[in-house]
C-alpha cells in the first residue's frame, strides 16, 4: 500500500511570519539580491506540469533573485555567456544551501530548482518548457511582473535578473504581488530582438528565438549531422575542420550557450534606479 501524502510542516521553532523573516534572512545573508515565498497554490503556469508531479507535498516555494553582470553587454558572446555561466554556478549553490538551511532550522524538506537546465528536451515542447516555470514562480512570490519581453522584470533589476527556486513542504503564505509593473511597454525587445520572436505580444515565438540566440544549440546540431551523414569522406573531412563544427562541439560542452542577449540588455527597466 502506497503511502499516502505528509501532512505540511508547521515552523518548528517559530510562527510563519517568523519563518519568512528568517529564511528571508538567510538568504540575503549568502549574497542573494531578493528573495520572495509563493505558497504552492498560488502558482500557476499554464505549460508547465504540476507542483505536484515535481513534489508531491510540495506547499511553497522559496524563490531567489540575482543580478545579471554587465557582462550581457558584451559583444563577445563568450564573456556575455561566461557571465551568465558565473551566475548560474553560484545561484546552484545558493539553492543548495537553502535546501539545507529549511532541514536544519525547520526539519523541511527542500528539492531545488534550477534557472536553466536540466529540463525536458521534447519535440513537442523545443526544450522550453521546463519541470517548474521560474518566472511564473519569481511572479508569484511577489517578485516581479511580466514585461513586453514575457520575461519576469524586477522592479530594480528588470529583466537583468535570474530566479531560483526550492520547493519546501513547508507551509508558508505568498509575499504580496508587485503593485506596479516594470514594464512601460517602450517596446525596445521587440525592436531589439533580430529573430522577431516577440512580435506577437504575449507571446515568444520559440523557434525564431532559438535560431537567433542559439545557432549552435539542437536545431543546428541536427542540420549539420543530417548532412554529415548525406556527405562523402572528404567533405565530412571539410565539415569537421570547419569552424561551424568546433562551435557545436563547445556549445555542447557547455550545455546551452546563447549568442543572443538583446531581450535583457536592452531593456530599460529598473536600470536609472
Amino acid at each position: 500500500m502506497m503511502p499516502g501524502p505528509r501532512p505540511p510542516r508547521a515552523a518548528r521553532k517559530e510562527g510563519a511570519l517568523d519563518a519568512k523573516d528568517t529564511i528571508k534572512e538567510f538568504a540575503m545573508g549568502l549574497g542573494v539580491d531578493d528573495v520572495g515565498v509563493a505558497a504552492a497554490g498560488d502558482y500557476d503556469s499554464p505549460r508547465t506540469p504540476e507542483l505536484s508531479t515535481v513534489f508531491p507535498d510540495a506547499r511553497s516555494l522559496v524563490v531567489m533573485a540575482y543580478k545579471e553582470l554587465p557582462t550581457c553587454e558584451s559583444d563577445s558572446m563568450r564573456i556575455a555567456m561566461n557571465g551568465r555561466l558565473d551566475l548560474m554556478e553560484f545561484s546552484r549553490s545558493c539553492n543548495y544551501r537553502m535546501a539545507r538551511f529549511l532541514d536544519r532550522e525547520f526539519g523541511a524538506r527542500g528539492m531545488t530548482v534550477p534557472v536553466s537546465y536540466p529540463l525536458p528536451m521534447e519535440l513537442d515542447t523545443q526544450g522550453a518548457v521546463a519541470d517548474v516555470s521560474m518566472r511564473h514562480a519569481a511572479v508569484a512570490a511577489g517578485l516581479a511582473a511580466f514585461g513586453r519581453n514575457n520575461l519576469a522584470l524586477h522592479p530594480r533589476m528588470g529583466s537583468r535578473v535570474i530566479f531560483t527556486a526550492v520547493l519546501t513542504d513547508l507551509d508558508l503564505a505568498s509575499d504580496p504581488p508587485l503593485e506596479e509593473n516594470p514594464c512601460d511597454e517602450c517596446m525596445i525587445c521587440v525592436e531589439s530582438c533580430p529573430g522577431g520572436a516577440l512580435d506577437e505580444e504575449g507571446r515568444t515565438d520559440v523557434i525564431k528565438c532559438l535560431k537567433a540566440c542559439q545557432p549552435y544549440g539542437i536545431g543546428g546540431n541536427i542540420r549539420f549531422w543530417m548532412k554529415f551523414a548525406e556527405s562523402g569522406v572528404e567533405e565530412r573531412k571539410k565539415m569537421l575542420a570547419a569552424d561551424g563544427y568546433w562551435k557545436l562541439y563547445q556549445a555542447a560542452s557547455i550545455g546551452f550557450q546563447y549568442f543572443c542577449f538583446n531581450c535583457i540588455k536592452e531593456c530599460p527597466a529598473g536600470q536609472g534606479e
